[in-house]
């Protein structure tokens, strides 16, 4: 089956299978707004991918964040995890800019597509069990669609898992590790890991720009 990019987003932001994260994005839009934010039209939709189905690199974070993604409506922008990452896509060339505020930015990837595993920002940042596993037959879609498909980066365990899961793999045999590379032989493509780019990851010292750098640079490999 061929979908178009806005054909699949479609099927992505009409969604409306989780019934705790609708009303989640409700009392966002209704009195959840953070304070500079308070002027601004909040997404609070399931958030769809972004860049083309055409590209050789899928990039897969957890869930938009209630004041990022699911305020902007585009996977990590307009927070602080997507600052590093748009930061480091930028400087391995594979973006024409390294801000990420808004739909109407400008920004644009290079043979790059950006998806989370769940599409509706959660309370707390967690989603569900039940959640995770009502988001993950577009997630499996997504991967089929894809059919120049070469790497696939998964930011955080619960990324790694949903992939592999996807395409029918055991995490016991493709352990996550960050800057590990793991090569899907059924698929013909490599699965590289990296821990999130999230400010409390940043911020421990678990991971730093530089580590994350070098595994971004990495998928140009």
């Amino acid at each position: 089956m061929t979908l178009s990019n806005n054909i699949f987003d479609e099927t992505i932001i009409g969604c409306q299978k989780c019934k705790r994260l609708v009303e989640y994005a409700k009392e966002t839009l209704e009195n959840g707004k953070k304070k500079e934010f308070l002027n601004e039209d909040y997404w609070c939709k399931p958030v769809p991918s972004f860049g083309s189905l055409e590209s050789e690199i899928l990039i897969v974070g957890l869930a938009p964040g209630k004041h990022g993604a699911g305020r902007t409506g585009r996977p990590f922008t307009g927070d602080y995890a997507g600052e590093i990452l748009y930061k480091a896509l930028h400087e391995a060339g594979f973006s024409n800019s390294e801000s990420a505020l808004s739909l109407n930015d400008g920004l644009e990837l290079k043979n790059v597509r950006i998806a989370n595993a769940v599409r509706c920002a959660p309370p707390q940042n967690k989603p569900l069990n039940q959640e995770i596993l009502n988001c993950r037959p577009f997630l499996i879609q997504e991967i089929e669609l894809m059919s120049n498909l070469k790497v696939v980066l998964t930011l955080g365990g619960l990324a790694h898992r949903q992939v592999l899961l996807c395409i029918g793999e055991k995490q016991s045999q493709f352990k996550f590790g960050h800057e590990k590379v793991h090569s899907i032989e059924n698929k013909n493509w490599k699965l590289v890991n990296s821990y999130h780019p999230s400010r409390y990851n940043i911020n421990t010292g678990r991971l730093t720009y530089e580590m994350f750098l070098a595994v971004i640079q990495k998928l140009a490999n």
